[in-house]
């Protein structure tokens, strides 16, 4: 990316300052859990810490409500692991998100994703109402606003502004797929300066997409993190294919797993045998495409019996 985005050393993370320095930048997600024992979380941030640059805490993923994620942020923050804060609008308004983001600010959380989040449909609370006072582009904007202008959207000065890396999540296989392309253009035009992409195993239309990208300069003006996420077992294949919003998993991906014999399935997943790599094929084909500066291991949580 030869046009630095103008955060400068507004945002003195260390995951802005690895792929400022043309680095490969590697972020894993951490579900925070369905109670209020941080030991879950710690557990798990201990299991990756050592792997990553940060790890992004998901705001109530799929719409399920867990521990929030500003509070699972600072308590990584505690055991000196660089989070990145994962806000979505779906469930606070303007005054609500704008707190949350000084919240942040007052612990030194120097990264933000923000994003609409899944709808209610998805998740435990069906009948719940979204908010959506802000798109996700909106918010984009709103932190730029607070972080680069010191201002809240309503005029007013904060007194210590955000100094927040601001990022953006971008799904290269949702229909209409023509337009995936000047999404992420708006987005960066909104404020993203890194993006983190839907899991990649169908790696033809990846490819696509991020030629559109470059065709389009972007990859000049963000830094773009490919998602992956190991497959454990054909379940959970079919699992993220059927119930997992936006996610694309060919049938051919499915079928290979299916073919081999169920111990085996996790290896394969991960090492992908002979053909199409699932995981590291995705990690290689990410660090040496122009524009691709990064990858981000998601985790999902679904069902435990994926049979």
């Amino acid at each position: 990316m030869t046009d630095q985005t103008a955060s400068g050393d507004r945002t003195p993370g260390r995951l802005k300052k690895i792929m400022a320095a043309g680095h490969f930048g590697v972020t894993s997600e951490c579900g925070p859990p369905r109670g209020s024992d941080p030991e879950v979380l710690v557990k798990k941030a201990n299991l990756i810490r050592n792997h990553v640059d940060a790890i992004n805490v998901t705001d109530n993923q799929t719409a399920v409500c867990r521990m929030c994620s500003l509070a699972a942020c600072i308590r990584l923050k505690t055991l000196g692991v660089e989070p990145v804060l994962q806000m979505t609008t779906r469930d606070r308004n303007r005054i609500a998100l704008q707190s949350d983001i000084l919240g942040a600010a007052a612990w030194d959380i120097h990264n933000i994703l923000c994003l609409s989040g899944d709808h209610q449909s998805f998740g435990d609370h069906k009948s719940a109402q979204n908010v959506h006072d802000l798109d996700s582009m909106q918010l984009l904007q709103t932190v730029r606003l607070m972080r680069d202008e010191g201002k809240f959207i309503g005029g007013g000065d904060i007194s210590r502004p955000p100094r927040m890396f601001v990022g953006a999540a971008a799904n290269p296989f949702a229909d209409p797929f023509p337009i995936r392309v000047p999404r992420l253009a708006k987005k960066v035009a909104a404020g993203a300066e890194f993006i983190q992409t839907q899991c990649v195993y169908n790696l033809h239309k990846f490819k696509k997409w991020m030629r559109g990208v470059v065709d389009r300069g972007l990859h000049e003006k963000v830094y773009i993190m490919a998602g992956m996420t190991p497959m454990r077992s054909v379940g959970m294949a079919k699992y993220m294919k059927n119930r997992v919003p936006g996610m694309d998993v060919p049938d051919e991906l499915i079928q290979r797993l299916a073919g081999v014999e169920k111990e085996k399935q996790a290896a394969e997943g991960v090492n992908g045998g002979r053909r199409a790599r699932i995981s590291r094929h995705g990690h290689r084909m990410g660090a040496d495409r122009p524009g691709n500066r990064g990858a981000n291991r998601r985790f999902v949580s679904p069902p435990a019996d994926f049979r």
